[in-house]
């Protein structure tokens, strides 16, 4: 008796004893039986290909570090805007803008290791990236970044730096406006750009305003009023200029109204350092 069958060898073995047993019960032990196992080769199917993907990288945390809480809003609406995932970690120190005005606009080693200490800070919260808000800091951001040695930018570091590209025209002079609601931003922000307009071999007209009144009617709640006072001077001042950039974070909400006064691109701090962060963390997709 010949036993076929697709199982293991084991198995094969133990069916066929059971089988014989059965066999000899029935014959009375005497019936000389042979059995024969036959184990055939079981078949097989390819297995289908398991990959074991890589876990999708956590979003960076971002510290977002305020001088006044009218910042706080417009940079939380450009990160919707351009870089959703990215985990965003707030902090305010309203008293920064005071001390600073109190001290006359100068930034004392007291003043610029407070900047540190927030920046240390945001470091071992866990942060990988940090973006001040706060302008007229530029010297103390610099040495933040320093001191935690991760991407770090100053607020408007990146508008000046848009604000250059949109102008670089062979051989012409670039009319650059610049409009604020926080006079000692100015003389700081106007420093910067006329250094980087060197570094970059170019030539610039820079002209400047600042609208007086507008950040305490922002601050009341009287927004309407802060961005009609902000269109209706730049219109008055910065009319032919070929961009118009809106200093204070807290400004960029008045874009539209300014767009709407002058001829030039008008540039918000918000958008343009959102997206700078951004490149640091994201590749363009290639295109080959």
């Amino acid at each position: 008796m010949t036993i076929s069958c697709w199982l293991p060898t084991y198995f094969a073995l133990k069916m066929a004893r059971t089988s014989a047993q059965a066999l000899s019960s029935a014959s009375g032990g005497g019936c000389g039986l042979t059995i024969r196992v036959q184990c055939l080769r079981l078949p097989t199917f390819p297995l289908p290909c398991v990959t074991q993907s890589s876990p999708t990288p956590a979003p960076p945390r971002i510290a977002l570090i305020h001088a006044t809480s009218l910042a706080v809003a417009p940079v939380q609406a450009a990160f919707a805007r351009h870089w959703p995932p990215a985990q965003c970690m707030n902090l305010l120190d309203d008293s920064l803008s005071a001390d600073h005005a109190r001290a006359g606009g100068v930034l004392s080693t007291a003043m610029t290791q407070r900047f540190v200490d927030l920046a240390l800070y945001t470091q071992r919260a866990g942060c990988s990236g940090i973006l001040f808000t706060c302008s007229a800091f530029g010297q103390s951001i610099e040495a933040a970044g320093a001191a935690v040695g991760m991407p770090t930018l100053k607020p408007n570091e990146a508008m000046l730096e848009e604000a250059l590209a949109l102008t670089a025209f062979d051989g012409v002079t670039a009319k650059i406006g610049l409009i604020a609601t926080f006079e000692a931003s100015i003389a700081s922000m106007s420093a910067e750009l006329r250094t980087l307009a060197k570094a970059r071999g170019r030539t610039i007209e820079l002209r400047t305003a600042f609208v007086p009144e507008a950040m305490q009617d922002l601050s009341e709640g009287r927004a309407d009023m802060h961005h009609a006072k902000i269109a209706e001077t730049a219109a008055r001042a910065l009319a032919d200029c070929g961009v118009v950039m809106l200093a204070q974070f807290s400004m960029a909400a008045a874009l539209p109204e300014v767009q709407a006064r002058v001829v030039g691109k008008v540039l918000s701090s918000p958008d343009c350092a959102v997206l700078a962060l951004r490149s640091h963390y994201i590749q363009p997709a290639s295109t080959t």
